[in-house]
């Protein structure tokens, strides 16, 4: 049986790895890491230089490899989402059959937290099927969503009332928007809200020295939000970010 490691890492601050993950990370003896290309290396030179602070004294192998590219553009979101984690799961039942002995802990650094909008549990599952035994262990982390409220200094949940979190594909679906988090939308979705009454909380790269912060009305942020937005994506070649739209009012 393969033991296998997934540690929450945090939206990117190295403090922000809580003492459990340090402890897993001193656990394992190799560490696999996903190559998302030449615009986003800025990723994995992050968490080399997390096993840097808490792992100065190495005794570990690093597995570095291309990631599967899934094509964002296809009309079956759903579909192309599946073909992805295939190719995901073929990657890791190779990877953790060839790369891991007996004695061998293996690990994936995750970004922020392992159960909430990541996808390497449900890939792992589907390694399961493959047949491959797994001793899995998941170690929280903090998610961008805590991260964000910390530093816009508000309470996600109000009084009495529900927090719905989404991804920005489907917030054109939401009838009404009292209390909303909204992740992983690269089309700006809040862009074609007109009502008056939205407050927006937005934040990237949250943790990291390139972090962005803009809070205010909806409707007289909106536009310095997509200026920030693409300038940064321009600039780094990537984006991770994430915001609150609350009813005020």
């Amino acid at each position: 049986m393969k033991q296998l490691l997934l540690i929450g890492i945090g939206p990117g601050d190295p403090r922000q790895v809580t003492y459990e993950a340090v402890e897993a990370l001193r656990r394992a003896t190799v560490f696999f890491v996903l190559d998302k290309g030449s615009d986003k290396d800025e990723l994995v030179r992050l968490r080399r230089a997390i096993l840097e602070r808490y792992l100065p004294e190495g005794g570990y192998r690093l597995v570095q490899v291309e990631d599967p590219r899934r094509d964002g553009q296809a009309p079956d979101y759903v579909g192309a989402v599946q073909d992805w984690h295939a190719q995901r799961a073929a990657l890791y039942a190779r990877l953790i059959e060839d790369e891991l002995g007996s004695d061998d802990v293996g690990a994936f650094l995750l970004w922020g937290e392992p159960a909430l909008y990541d996808s390497t549990l449900r890939i792992l599952d589907l390694v399961r099927e493959r047949g491959l035994a797994l001793a899995l262990q998941v170690i929280p982390g903090i998610s961008s969503i805590q991260a964000l409220a910390a530093r816009h200094q508000i309470p996600l949940n109000r009084i009495g009332e529900p927090l719905t979190v989404l991804p920005g594909r489907r917030l054109g679906e939401q009838a009404r928007i009292d209390n909303v988090l909204v992740m992983l939308d690269g089309q700006c979705a809040f862009a074609a809200l007109d009502d008056p009454q939205l407050v927006i909380y937005w934040g990237a790269y949250l943790g990291t020295p390139d972090e962005l912060l803009v809070s205010g009305p909806l409707q007289a942020v909106k536009a310095r939000i997509l200026e920030l937005r693409d300038e940064a994506r321009r600039r780094k070649g990537w984006i991770m970010d994430t915001y609150l739209l609350r009813r005020e009012g």
